[in-house]
């Protein structure tokens, strides 16, 4: 089972904590678990919110598949007030990347990484009120204004607040594929998955921002079943209405057709596994394309 770490600091923010632990828990429900564990110097820490939060003392033995996150505090006056980490929490991160573990961050908690030296060299972004003083205070990161979230060799940062959850999303959906993180964030309600820095949003996620049932539960089906044949009258037949009625009910709600849909979750997922050393032709076919012609032709229209 995987673990994520979350490193409270005191004044840690709550949505910046709250978001992703309910993105990783809301995944266990789906039967992919986390192991959800938090830590603090002190053993409790007291939230931008007042309430008290009890943490572990105890760093435990973390794997390169577990995940770091440093939630972030409030940063009304700034970085000035920052929270100093302990040298047991600098070298907890530091060794966890060192290790090829990921390090993630929210909002301020950029700042941490900072500490750590793991912004040196990256590119990285933070609340947008506090990105100038994360850029002075960190000269070699490289700050990038204005996104959701950036991943730079295996250190992930986003925004601030509700970002996590983007963030979060993401990073699911690099673990287990884009349909599991469409599932969490139907279940967190969170269909509109933003955009971080690049076109890293998923197509199912960019395009359930709407509310009509049927349509959801023909995108679920798709989402599970993109790389192989689906005839329309079967997604009709999924929600009880005729080929044409779910042909409009489908482009009206995302902007797309059903075929049009698939083929674009398709390419997104050739591209991740392009991405990650694979050939066209074999990427093609582990999506559900005979022709990698077909591939090459969605790829250069996507890129036109």
């Amino acid at each position: 089972m995987t673990t994520v770490l979350f490193v409270l600091l005191p004044g840690v923010h709550l949505l910046d904590l709250a978001g992703p632990a309910q993105a990783f828990f809301a995944a266990g429900d789906l039967g992919f678990p986390y192991d959800l564990r938090y830590v603090s110097d002190d053993g409790a820490v007291t939230s931008a919110q007042g309430l008290p939060l009890v943490a572990g003392t105890d760093w435990p033995d973390l794997g390169p598949d577990d995940l770091v996150v440093v939630p972030g505090w409030r940063v009304a006056a700034g970085l000035r007030t920052r929270p100093r980490l302990t040298a047991r929490m600098r070298d907890g991160l530091r060794a966890h990347h060192a290790a090829g573990g990921t390090v993630a961050s929210v909002c301020a908690g950029a700042d941490t990484l900072g500490q750590a030296g793991l912004l040196d060299g990256r590119r990285c972004t933070t609340h947008h009120s506090v990105q100038d003083e994360l850029a002075a205070s960190y000269p070699s990161a490289r700050v990038v204004r204005d996104v959701l979230f950036t991943t730079d060799d295996r250190v992930v940062t986003s925004a601030g607040i509700a970002s996590g959850i983007d963030l979060t999303l993401h990073l699911l959906a690099m673990r287990h594929g884009p349909a599991l993180a469409a599932r969490v964030a139907r279940e967190m309600v969170v269909y509109a998955r933003r955009n971080g820095t690049e076109q890293q949003a998923s197509t199912m996620l960019r395009h359930r921002s709407h509310v009509d049932d049927a349509v959801h539960r023909v995108q679920d089906h798709i989402d599970a079943h993109f790389a192989q044949p689906l005839l329309l009258a079967e997604l009709a037949a999924l929600v009880g209405v005729a080929d044409r009625t779910l042909t409009r009910l489908f482009t009206r709600a995302t902007g797309l057709t059903p075929l049009r849909y698939q083929q674009a979750l398709r390419r997104e997922r050739a591209e991740h596994l392009i991405g990650h050393g694979a050939t066209v032709g074999s990427a093609a076919r582990a999506v559900g394309f005979q022709d990698p012609r077909m591939l090459r032709r969605l790829r250069s229209q996507a890129a036109s």
